[in-house]
Order: structure tokens, then C-alpha cells, then sequence
């Protein structure tokens, strides 16, 4: 009988430790859907709802939102140190590169995050925002849907080396990109799918003004762009001057998600130099710019399982990291 009850007693605790387990291994530290239903269940809808008026007043805003997601992960991880202003020690990556004169939506984030703080106290934090909202422009601007895995943690710091030197550049080889993204984990099939952004937003003249003259520092331009289509960029983008005039990514649909980009890309079209070595430098990512061009659901299908798994790169979870009150600087103790 006593060793019955034992037994009894022992299988009781071990049922009693069993949802802590479970509850340890999905938060503990993985990214899961349903982070926030409990601690910010209205977190989705307040970031969709401020997503979408932004959008309705600045139809460039869902590209812009869509690519702070891809800018910060590329540094370091997921973790929103791309939203850090320079303060103290913290040299902003606002500033580098990539992103100076460029970058733009903040303030957009700084609402979101507003609202999240007065519904939800110290509760959502700001790489999350970032997610989500690269989801939710994506949506808004006719493109596919995914569910997007919380909870991340933010940043206490920022690298601006990291944002100089990580995040593909419009003139970089397709080599050098692809190993930038294999560093994260991507693969080719990523590389291809997730370029697929640029169906949507701009580009600035002195990201591919050298295709228009001076491709290979001969004085001549990049024959792989189509010659009717390069005279047109040439009214707008001349040998000097003009660095910051903008210039569709996707000349057909600027503003609607779908899969014109690589129809474009195949039509020798495509704006900057990373856009159409993608189909000129590789076989296997030329197959799938055609695949992608002839067929709009299998881009969205790729799209959507590539940008979660863009997500996940080096996420700070459980103890790691902290929820900023304001995304634009590290909680002061």
C-alpha cells in the first residue's frame, strides 16, 4: 500500500512539473505564434490597424516597413538594434551605409510601439513590432499571408560595422550576396524568394548609376540591361547628380505585391545590379526567377516560408535582451 501511494504521489508531481516543462520548452526559448495571447492579445490588431493607416497615407510606407525587418536581421539578429538612436556608447546603425538616407518608417514604429506601451505595458517588444509589420505591409499591398512567429527580445546595442558590411548591397556580386545570406542560414531558394521585396518601394540613382555608364569601370554600361529601358532611367539618373532621385524597383506594379519583378528580371529589367544577376550569374536561381515569373503562388508560398526562417535568425529570447519602452533607446535602470 506505501508503495503504491509513492508511486501515486511520484506520477502526481511529475504531471503537476509537466505543463512548466512544456511551457519552458516553448518559450525557452523558441518562437511561437501565440506569445502574446495571454500577456497582449490585441497586439496584432493594434500594429495591423497603425500598419494600415500609414500605408493608406504613404502608399511607399509597406516597402519601407518591409525592409527595416530585413535590415535589422541581417545585423546580429532580430533583435530591432536597427531602431537604436546613437546615444552613450551606441553608434546608431541609422547611419550606415545601408541605410543612411534611406532607411525610413521609424516613426511609424514609434506609434506602434506608443500604443503597444499604453495597452500593454512593457510587454511587446520592438523586434516583434518589426515583424509583424513586415507582415502586415506585405498583406496590405495584395501579397501573401504567414503567421508570424514572437517572441524576440531587443537589443541593448547596435553595430554599425555589422550594417555596413552584412546586408547585401545593389552592386555586390552574386557570390558575395549569396554567402552573405548563407552566413545566416539562407539558401539559395531565400536568396531568390526573399528579392522578391523589391516588387514594392524604390531605389535611389546612386544605387545603379554605374550600370548606366561605367558597369565594369570601362566607360560602358551594364549590357544586361535592357537599352530601351536604360535611356528611360538615363533622363532621371545622370553621370553625376541626382543621387537621391528614386526610381520604382518594379516599374509595372510599383505598389502591388506580385510576382512583376521577376517577370521584369527576365525581360532584362530589373533595376539594380543584384536584382539581375539572379538571373544572369546562376543557373539555379535563373530557373527558379522563371519559376517565380510564371508562377505568382509558388513565389508567395516561398516568400512566406523564407521570411520566417529570415525571422528567426539569432533572436534574443527568455532572459536575453529586454522589452523596450522606447524603441529608439535601451531601458535605463
Amino acid at each position: 500500500m506505501a508503495k503504491s501511494m509513492s508511486y501515486y504521489f511520484i506520477v502526481v508531481a511529475l504531471l503537476a512539473f509537466a505543463p512548466l516543462s512544456l511551457a519552458n520548452k516553448m518559450q525557452g526559448w523558441n518562437l511561437f505564434p501565440q506569445f502574446y495571447d495571454h500577456s497582449c492579445p490585441q497586439a496584432q490588431q493594434i500594429v495591423k490597424s497603425i500598419v494600415a493607416q500609414a500605408v493608406a497615407r504613404d502608399h511607399r510606407m509597406a516597402a519601407s516597413l518591409l525592409r527595416l525587418h530585413f535590415h535589422d536581421c541581417f545585423v546580429k539578429g532580430c533583435d530591432a538594434s536597427l531602431l537604436l538612436d546613437s546615444s552613450g556608447n551606441i553608434v546608431s546603425e541609422k547611419g550606415s551605409n545601408t541605410n543612411r538616407n534611406s532607411a525610413r518608417g521609424f516613426e511609424v514604429i514609434d506609434e506602434i510601439k506608443a500604443a503597444l506601451e499604453k495597452a500593454c505595458p512593457h510587454t511587446v517588444s520592438c523586434a516583434d513590432i518589426l515583424a509583424i509589420a513586415a507582415r502586415d505591409s506585405t498583406v496590405i499591398a495584395g501579397g501573401p499571408n504567414w503567421e508570424v512567429p514572437l517572441g524576440r527580445r531587443d537589443a541593448r546595442g547596435a553595430s554599425i560595422q555589422g550594417s555596413n558590411n552584412d546586408i547585401p548591397a545593389p552592386n555586390n556580386t552574386f557570390n558575395t550576396i549569396l554567402t552573405k545570406f548563407k552566413r545566416h542560414h539562407l539558401d539559395l531558394v531565400d536568396l531568390v524568394a526573399l528579392s522578391g521585396a523589391h516588387t514594392i518601394g524604390n531605389a535611389r540613382c546612386v544605387s545603379f548609376r554605374q550600370r548606366l555608364y561605367n558597369q565594369n569601370g570601362n566607360g560602358k554600361p551594364d549590357f544586361t540591361l535592357d537599352r530601351y529601358y536604360a535611356a528611360k532611367l538615363r533622363n532621371q539618373c545622370p553621370p553625376s547628380g541626382g543621387d537621391q532621385n528614386l526610381f520604382f524597383l518594379d516599374y509595372a506594379t510599383p505598389f502591388h505585391f506580385d510576382n512583376s519583378y521577376y517577370k521584369n528580371i527576365v525581360a532584362y529589367k530589373g533595376l539594380l545590379n543584384s536584382d539581375q544577376v539572379l538571373l544572369t550569374k546562376n543557373h539555379q536561381s535563373m530557373q527558379l526567377v522563371k519559376q517565380y515569373a510564371e508562377n505568382m503562388q509558388l513565389f508567395f508560398d516561398h516568400f512566406a516560408k523564407s521570411i520566417v526562417k529570415m525571422g528567426n535568425i539569432s533572436p534574443l529570447t527568455g532572459p536575453k535582451g529586454e522589452v523596450r519602452q522606447n524603441c529608439r533607446m535601451i531601458n535605463s535602470y
